[in-house]
Formats: structure tokens, C-alpha cells, sequence
């Protein structure tokens, strides 16, 4: 088996009490996240004060601990060595309790939580900078904040990019005139913007209008909201007019991308009299500015790679969540039939190199 450099582009924390404790100012305590159990015995998060929304989880694994037991979830030694295992040389990381800060309206809160979990991820990263890669989570609900936060992490803590959601925020999507000055921020710093959705359910999200089955819920949410985000990007003309803006999309699968780009082409072909005039075709901005992160060894990865090329595709295993497999995910993508060599190369590291400048 040939040898490939190995970049995992979504893997996650799961941020130990110690975070808050040590790096949360003290007056926003109180807001600090935690678990407790509701009235119908059913463990639930609160943040800020907020209990939020039950998440079915999956049930315990005879052979894999749970995601907060998992001692890598949030000690750096033990990911290291968890990566070692499985063949992984670096690892883009996440938050867990951070995707529901989101959703927070008091911006103050929303400011020192993401501080506190920036911090604690800069020092977590600082252990072996070549092979662990966080970028900064940002108080998104306010921009002026958010590019606050964004340039003391980019500059000041060393992060790689910026974490947002996909879902209007602040009823602002992706394309609002508010973000100009964030997007011309990253292309100064020559930074990403990870755009990670989270069936969280504590913000306004695809299905939440029509579902109660979390599962209904999940299996909509991360790929739609990432679709009309990318349509934000690219038909709202945000890529045209940031030319070194780079975008990754995660934790969706890709086998999405090759209808979803050829649908906006079309859409610009037949009805882009009503909408923003583009310079190029959104395929164009999407393979030069875009990167989508397989989940895995994804069953559809080769016709993927068939229908849009190579060049925007990247390796995920999303540890230590539950709902994908980690261990032999690696050999498996390395064997996988109907992907030539320099395809697996590209997808397993290379592609993920070049967008975090690795």
C-alpha cells in the first residue's frame, strides 16, 4: 500500500469542564455549558441558562467508549496517539458545545464563551502545531464582534480560519453586505471559513418546521443548509468579489455537490435575468474557490470524483462523534475501488494541505 500523507479536515472536541473553568471570565460563569437530566430522565445541554432541545444519541457501542469518555475528546497526548492508530497525521478540529453558541442572543455571553473555547483550543493545538489545527469559533450573531474575535484569533492565538454556521444567523444569510468586511479579513490572513452545520435545533434550520424526528431533522439539515449557503456564496456573487476567499463545506457527505453545482448552472442559464449577473458560471467559482469534506470512505466518492474532479475533495472521519466510524476508515479509503492513486492522495491530504496552508 503506497504511503499518503493523511489529513482528517473534520474532527471534533468535546470540551472538558476545564475550559470554562479556567478560561471563561468569570462573570459570564453561570453561562458556562453543561448536562443535566430533565424531567422525563433524559439527559439534556444547558448554555446560558438555556436548556436546550433532546438529542436521541446513538446507543453505547459494546467496543468504543462514548464520546465523552473518549479520554482524545479533549486530552492532546491521547488524540495524538488515537491518530497514530488509525494513520492519521493531522487533524482539523471543531467544537461540540460550540455549535450550540450559535444560537445565543445576548452578544456579551456569546463573546466570552467563544473567547474561553478559543483560548483553550490554542493551547490544546500548541502540544504539536504540524498535526493538530483548530480554527476560531466567532460570536456570528454580531459581526462587528465576530471580526473582533476573528482577528485576535487569526492573529494573536495562531488559528487556522474561522468555524460558522451555515444557517442564517441574525437573519443574515451567507451573501448579507455585513460579512464584507470578514470575508476581506480572511483573504488578508490567507484564512478559511469551515462552514459546519449541527441538527442543534435551537436556530432556524431546514425541517424544523415540518419534522419531531430528529433523524428526519439530521438527515436534512446538514446537507440543505450547506446547499443554500453555497448557493449564498456563489449566486449572491460573495466568491466573485472575494477571489481568495476559500470555503470548506463539512459533516454532509459530497456525493451532493455534483447536482447541487450543475443545478446552480443551469438556474444561471435559464433564470439568471432574475438574480445577480456572474461573471463566470458557478461551477467555475466552485472548483476554484471550494472544498468538500467526505465523510469517510463514502460509497459514492468515486462517481463524486468523476462528475467534479479531485481537486475540492477532502478526508473526514468526524471523531469522536458517534455517528461515523473512525477506526480502519483510513485503509479503507486507501483501498477503495474505482479511485486512481493520485485521486486518494489528493483526497486523503493534499487538498486539505492547501486549504489551511499545511
Amino acid at each position: 500500500m503506497q504511503a499518503y500523507r493523511v489529513i482528517d479536515a473534520d474532527a471534533h472536541f468535546v470540551e472538558p469542564p476545564e475550559v470554562w473553568e479556567r478560561y471563561l471570565d468569570p462573570k459570564f460563569r453561570s453561562a458556562a455549558p453543561y448536562k443535566t437530566m430533565d424531567n422525563q430522565g433524559r439527559m439534556r445541554r444547558v448554555v446560558a441558562g438555556y436548556m436546550l432541545p433532546f438529542i436521541p444519541l446513538p446507543p453505547p457501542h459494546p467496543n468504543k467508549p462514548p464520546m465523552d469518555k473518549l479520554i482524545g475528546s479533549w486530552d492532546p497526548k491521547a488524540r495524538l496517539a488515537d491518530m497514530d492508530k488509525a494513520g492519521i497525521d493531522t487533524m482539523v478540529i471543531y467544537p461540540t458545545a460550540g455549535l450550540y453558541f450559535f444560537s445565543l442572543t445576548d452578544v456579551p455571553t456569546c463573546v466570552a464563551l467563544c473567547r474561553a473555547y478559543n483560548d483553550w483550543a490554542s493551547a490544546f493545538v500548541a502540544t504539536d502545531p504540524k498535526r493538530l489545527v483548530a480554527p476560531a469559533i466567532i460570536p456570528q450573531i454580531d459581526v462587528a464582534e465576530a471580526m473582533t474575535e476573528a482577528k485576535r484569533a487569526l492573529g494573536e492565538l495562531g488559528l487556522r480560519g474561522v468555524f460558522m454556521r451555515p444557517n442564517p444567523i441574525g437573519g443574515r444569510t451567507m451573501d448579507h453586505p455585513a460579512y464584507k468586511a470578514l470575508w476581506d479579513l480572511l483573504e488578508e490572513h490567507n484564512a478559511p471559513v469551515v462552514l459546519h452545520e449541527g441538527t442543534t435545533q435551537d436556530l432556524n434550520q431546514t425541517g424544523m418546521d415540518r419534522y419531531e424526528n430528529f433523524m428526519f431533522r439530521h438527515m436534512i439539515s446538514h446537507p440543505f443548509e450547506q446547499q443554500m449557503a453555497l448557493l449564498s456564496l456563489i449566486c449572491g456573487g460573495v466568491l466573485e468579489r472575494h477571489p481568495r476567499l476559500r470555503v470548506m463545506i463539512v459533516e454532509c457527505g459530497v456525493a451532493w455537490a455534483p447536482y447541487w453545482i450543475d443545478r446552480m448552472d443551469d438556474h444561471i442559464h435559464h433564470w439568471g435575468h432574475a438574480s445577480l449577473k456572474l461573471k463566470e458560471l458557478p461551477s467555475e467559482y466552485f472548483r476554484r474557490q471550494c472544498f468538500v469534506a467526505a465523510e469517510g470512505a463514502e460509497r459514492l466518492l468515486p462517481f463524486t470524483v468523476n462528475a467534479i474532479g479531485d481537486d475540492n475533495i477532502c478526508f473526514s472521519t468526524d471523531y469522536p462523534h458517534p455517528d461515523h466510524p473512525f477506526d480502519g476508515v483510513v485503509a479503507e479509503l486507501k483501498t477503495m475501488e474505482g479511485l486512481s492513486e493520485a485521486s486518494k492522495r489528493k483526497i486523503l491530504g493534499d487538498n486539505a494541505a492547501r486549504l489551511f496552508g499545511l
